[in-house]
C-alpha cells in the first residue's frame, strides 16, 4: 500500500479489509508498505507483491504500466473521481496560489496526483517551478503529514488528496479550526487497485469479484465503511488517460 495516509494510520484502516481479504481467499494477507509511492509501483512491476493500492499519479506515470492491471476503483459518495486542495492555515491572507509565491509549501511524494503533479501543473502554467515560485519545498509523504504541517506552521501551504482532508476535518476538529481551502482541482479517476501484470488470470477473476461484492456481505461493508468507501467498482481507464487541462 502506497502510504497516502501515514503508516500507522494505513494499518489501522485498512485491517478490516486486510482481514476481509485473507477469510476470502483463505490465505494469510501480508501488508507491504514503503516510503515513496515510487516503491510501491516498483515492487508491481517487480512482482513482489499480488496486490497494490497505489495513487493516481503513480499509475499515470508509470514508465511500465504493462507490469501492472487496473483491478478496480472505489467509488466514494456515489463518485469515482476525487480532487486535489490547496490549503492553507486559517489566519492565512492568501486567497489563491499565487498568494503563496514566496512561501513555503508542502508537497506529498514527488509523484503523488493531488500532492505534487497537479500544483506542479498549475505552476507550469505561470511558467514556474517549485524552486522559482516557493522559498522553500518540503516532502512529507503522506497527505495527513501535509495537513499537519499547515495546521503546525511548518508549511504555508499544501496540497492534498480532497478525501483525506475531508475525513480529517470530520473527525480532528484542530484540521477544522486551523486551516481552510483556496483552490480546488478539477476531478480525477481515483486511486485504483491494481495487480501485477504476472497475476494468474484465474486469481485475477477472483480478487476482482471479491471486490467488486464486497459491499454485498456484513464484513465487507465493515471494512469499507472503516474506509468510507461506498464499495468497488469496474475501473474505466479513459478516467486516468489525461489529467491535466486548464482550469
Amino acid at each position: 500500500m502506497a502510504a497516502i495516509i501515514s503508516p500507522r494510520g494505513t494499518a489501522e484502516s485498512y485491517n478490516p479489509l486486510l482481514e476481509y481479504l485473507g477469510e476470502k481467499l483463505n490465505k494469510k494477507i501480508i501488508l507491504i508498505q514503503r516510503r515513496t509511492y515510487r516503491e510501491i509501483n516498483q515492487l508491481i512491476i517487480e512482482h513482489k507483491v499480488d496486490l497494490a493500492f497505489i495513487c493516481t499519479g503513480a499509475y499515470v506515470t508509470s514508465p511500465d504500466k504493462n507490469s501492472m492491471s487496473l483491478l478496480a476503483i472505489p467509488q466514494v459518495h456515489g463518485k469515482t473521481t476525487y480532487q486535489s486542495y490547496i490549503i492553507v492555515p486559517e489566519y492565512s491572507e492568501a486567497k489563491n496560489l499565487d498568494d503563496l509565491q514566496g512561501k513555503t509549501f508542502a508537497f506529498t511524494d514527488p509523484i503523488s496526483n493531488t500532492g505534487y503533479l497537479y500544483p506542479l501543473f498549475l505552476l507550469q502554467t505561470r511558467q514556474q517551478t517549485p524552486e522559482t515560485f516557493f522559498k522553500r519545498t518540503i516532502f512529507t509523504y503522506s497527505h495527513d503529514r501535509s495537513i499537519q504541517a499547515v495546521v503546525s506552521r511548518v508549511a504555508d501551504g499544501a496540497a492534498v488528496d480532497n478525501l483525506v482532508y475531508l475525513y480529517a476535518i470530520a473527525n480532528t476538529p484542530e484540521v477544522k479550526e486551523k486551516t481552510k481551502i483556496i483552490h480546488t482541482s478539477q476531478e480525477f479517476g481515483m486511486p485504483p487497485v491494481v495487480v501485477s501484470a504476472h497475476t494468474d488470470a484465474a486469481q485475477k477473476r477472483l480478487l476482482k469479484t471479491i471486490f467488486l461484492d464486497m459491499h454485498q456481505t456484513a464484513n465487507g461493508i465493515k471494512a469499507l465503511e472503516t474506509l468510507n468507501i461506498d464499495k468497488f467498482v469496474v475501473p474505466n481507464e479513459n478516467l486516468y488517460k489525461k489529467l491535466y487541462s486548464p482550469n
